[in-house]
């Protein structure tokens, strides 16, 4: 049990770093990154897709990584991207330099969450597993609040957002010294075909409701996170804040609202596979919508965040638990299969709503994201969806 409990904590700080402030800070910030370097939407676009295209490259190398050397060193690796990302857009002096910054520091989430997979199938018994899994993804939501509080008490004391990302990356750094010891006794892989194991497997058709579901996720997800707080500034109706504060308490909202992502594992159980996904993707649709109808009611734009939170977190948990049980004789690799259909929708989202926030409309951008979550709900069915592996032939 000590064991268990050390692993997942060590997996809930690893994903608060990097799926949090790492991944998330820009859209936390891009009202300030507007104002210091000049950023139109499309330019937005263009980082944040670009970050998400970073996770895609190493997604695929945490993937071989844990595969060759154990879940260690691709977790110490995503922490060190993401200090040198946050300490370079600390100093960013131009847009080049913020947007390599962003990158660098959004790349360090592919490398830290799947390997998590690889280490609890080894040191975690089978029933307790979802519940581990589940501790891991939850991290994002500390992260991503106390990322928020950050923000928001510099917003409230005059300091800098710079200093914020500075903190941020020192915070990378303790992060990285943690996973460093906590993973050091899982060391060596365990190959890429070892026991007949062959990861074209993982095209089969099982696979592929489950990377439809993770790609419209990466989809609505991305936009959400890059443009929301932006656009409740922008829109200028938000008079009961300031707009320094409005990105700070959407993410705190998120952050917060997201530990339900701790319960996934009993949600699923008593909801079944199906119907909890369904639940997520309409909670999706009404947060999207709510952002775009009504950005100057704080109650809704905190509504609105607090189910993306929620949408976020547990939908993370299922993508790991699902692929981990279609495929339990390679869980990592499963999941990375899992996370790269995320990526792919991460990298889309951003710039398509750039483009599309640019020539048509913000709230039209968010509708269509709405409208894209709807459709994924609809879809779901029972008959079509396999939660276990396939009896062999």
């Amino acid at each position: 049990m000590q064991q268990q409990t050390r692993l997942a904590l060590t997996g809930f700080l690893s994903t608060s770093v990097t799926y949090g402030p790492a991944r998330m800070g820009f859209g936390l910030f891009l009202p300030q990154f507007r104002e210091s370097f000049a950023l139109s939407s499309e330019t937005a676009g263009l980082i944040a897709s670009g970050a998400f295209f970073a996770f895609v490259l190493t997604v695929v190398l945490a993937g071989a990584m844990t595969a060759r050397t154990g879940p260690r060193a691709p977790v110490v690796l995503a922490a060190m991207l993401a200090v040198a990302g946050m300490a370079l857009v600390a100093g960013a002096q131009s847009t080049g330099m913020l947007a390599a910054g962003v990158v660098l520091a959004g790349s360090s989430a592919g490398l830290s969450w799947s390997p998590f997979n690889n280490a609890s199938n080894r040191l975690v018994p089978a029933p307790a597993r979802p519940g581990v899994l589940s501790t891991v993804s939850t991290g994002t939501t500390v992260g991503v609040a106390l990322a928020g509080a950050l923000a928001l008490a510099a917003a409230f004391t005059g300091v800098g957002w710079r200093a914020v990302w500075a903190l941020f990356a020192g915070v990378g750094v303790a992060a990285g010294l943690v996973a460093a010891s906590a993973l050091r006794p899982l060391a060596g892989g365990d190959g890429f075909g070892a026991q007949g194991r062959d990861i074209r497997a993982l095209l089969s058709r099982d696979m592929l409701p489950l990377c439809l579901a993770a790609g419209a996720f990466g989809m609505t997800a991305a936009i959400y996170i890059s443009f929301a707080a932006d656009w409740v500034v922008r829109s200028g109706k938000m008079a009961v804040l300031p707009p320094d504060a409005v990105g700070p308490v959407l993410f705190m909202a998120y952050g917060l609202f997201g530990l339900t992502g701790l319960f996934t594992g009993a949600l699923e159980r008593r909801l079944g596979l199906v119907l909890l996904l369904r639940v997520i993707f309409l909670c999706a649709a009404v947060s999207l919508a709510l952002v775009a109808l009504v950005p100057g009611i704080l109650a809704a734009v905190i509504v609105s965040a607090g189910l993306q939170g929620i949408c976020v977190m547990t939908i993370s948990a299922v993508l790991s638990f699902w692929s981990a049980r279609l495929f339990p004789a390679m869980p990592a690799w499963s999941f990375t299969a899992a996370l790269l259909a995320v990526a792919t929708g991460s990298v889309v989202g951003p710039a398509a709503a750039g483009i599309v926030m640019t020539r048509v409309g913000t709230p039209e951008s968010f509708l269509a994201a709405a409208a894209l979550a709807l459709i994924s709900a609809a879809v779901l069915r029972s008959r079509r969806i396999r939660t276990a592996p396939a009896d062999p032939a």
